[in-house]
């Protein structure tokens, strides 16, 4: 009941903050008048250009949900490869030192490199279609998986896996019943963290001659000095990513033994 409580108490706090920040910022806007509406619109105005986006194609050619729906396929397929190939890879590098001393020299080198420098190499390899915008996703999301894979099979506590010894335990089987259970939180976070680079990563994507996405509205609208369309593709990116999150922590509860928040 206590826990429940608090929860509750935590939520209201977070509601509670977006209401005064939304206040204040209304009140810079349309009292105060501090910032002129082509600088910074009021979030009545955002408000409206939300609703109003949702039928309207004026000015970049493309309802809301079309823009949506074209940045998350590019944003998933980027970042369920990189899940897919980074997981293993930092397993494998974790937990094989042959493997950690032949790879990570070149992925130390490679993941310092930002993923809208690949931008122009990535033309050239796959043109200018999905392949190539997954492919700035998967870059960035590749690099935080890795690291954060690693350093979870990395901290498996030695005691443990010396008692999976005692027991006649094959290396594999210490992997898959000790290591791996004991890193969960780490591939969470990574898978987290990951999400987040992804969405960084889509404006970058879709400057790659795009017809369509939020990435694309943004900068069309920018073009445009459509202010309020900016902040509504930036407030949408922001609202896709928070519910995406929350749909992993949710998978992670089930998954991760202790988690009840």
């Amino acid at each position: 009941m206590k826990k429940l409580y608090e929860n509750h108490k935590y939520h209201c706090i977070s509601v509670i903050s977006v209401i005064v920040f939304l206040i204040l910022w209304w009140m810079m806007c349309d009292v105060f008048g501090v910032f002129r509406t082509t600088m910074l619109p009021s979030p009545i105005t955002v408000a409206k250009s939300f609703v109003t986006k949702l039928t309207s194609t004026v000015p970049d050619g493309g309802t809301l949900g079309t823009h949506i729906y074209s940045s998350l396929v590019v944003v998933l397929t980027g970042y369920f490869i990189g899940i897919v190939v980074g997981i293993p890879t930092g397993i494998f590098m974790a937990w094989y030192k042959a493997v950690d001393y032949l790879v990570r020299p070149l992925f130390d080198f490679v993941r310092t490199i930002p993923g809208i420098a690949w931008i122009p190499v990535i033309t050239v390899w796959l043109g200018i279609d999905l392949p190539a915008k997954a492919a700035i996703i998967f870059i960035n999301v590749f690099a935080g998986t890795v690291v954060n894979v690693y350093s979870g099979i990395k901290q498996t506590d030695e005691v443990q896996i010396w008692v999976a010894q005692i027991f006649g335990a094959s290396r594999m089987e210490i992997l898959r019943r000790v290591a791996l259970p004991s890193a969960l939180p780490y591939i969470f976070t990574g898978l987290k963290v990951s999400l987040s680079m992804a969405w960084l990563g889509i404006i970058a994507a879709e400057l790659l001659a795009a017809r369509s996405g939020l990435g694309y509205m943004i900068q069309v609208a920018r073009n445009f000095g459509r202010a309020d369309l900016v902040l509504v593709g930036m407030l949408t990116i922001g609202l896709l990513g928070a519910g995406l999150t929350l749909l992993l922590e949710a998978v992670e509860r089930i998954f991760v033994r202790g988690r009840t928040k």
